[in-house]
């Protein structure tokens, strides 16, 4: 009986240690269970679910380029705030030929991420070149955008896996100068990570071109 008793009590720390502090075990949550491999077999189902770990991510290829094209006016549409009866046909038409040359030319990296069927998220990269300075001989740079998560699956580390998968792939590349543009949303995220914000850069306002 002391033995069993020591077996349980090194299962449920082992549990413990495993899930971290927001996955604690309470004794009165594995009544009624018959074994200790059923008990061990519900709780690693049940840490599955919370932590969305049947989400698949999918590197999107050519055969996406539709649903990228639809994830992209979404992310524009509510990034701006723009209503539905707002004209996107000509930023839809540019953004399906973008993804055409960009996926082909290995320009453009982007992550699909679904729950079954069901379309959760999105993030992209979109690598470039200037011309070459002391900090990056290279020239060659990246550019964080179109990260989306649908509300319904937000704060569960989406968008924070399809952007540490898109930072491994650039840096796979040899680029390390990476950058964004931070909504008030994501700031957090991307300061968590390791974002800086940029204070020797300027751009000059649409309304001012000629």
């Amino acid at each position: 009986m002391k033995g069993r008793i020591s077996a349980k009590r090194e299962m449920r720390s082992s549990i413990d240690i495993g899930t971290a502090s927001q996955c604690v075990i309470r004794k009165d949550s594995l009544e009624g269970f018959r074994t200790e491999k059923e008990q061990l077999v519900r709780i690693l189902l049940s840490t599955r679910r919370k932590y969305n770990m049947d989400l698949i991510y999918k590197r999107a290829t050519s055969e996406d380029i539709d649903i990228l094209t639809r994830t992209r006016i979404e992310v524009l549409r509510a990034a701006n705030q723009l209503s539905d009866d707002i004209d996107m046909s000509e930023v839809e038409k540019e953004s399906y030929s973008y993804y055409q040359k960009a996926l082909c030319d290995d320009s453009h990296i982007a992550y699909l991420v679904f729950d079954g069927k069901r379309f959760v998220g999105a993030g992209g990269v979109s690598f470039f070149q200037v011309m070459p300075t002391y900090h990056n001989p290279s020239g060659n740079k990246a550019y964080i955008m179109n990260m989306y998560t649908n509300p319904a699956y937000r704060r569960r580390g989406i968008a924070a896996k399809t952007l540490d998968m898109l930072i491994n792939d650039t840096k796979n590349k040899g680029i390390t100068a990476i950058s964004l543009e931070a909504t008030d949303m994501g700031r957090p995220l991307y300061e968590k990570y390791g974002f800086i914000k940029m204070n020797d850069e300027m751009k000059l306002p649409e309304e001012g071109l000629i």
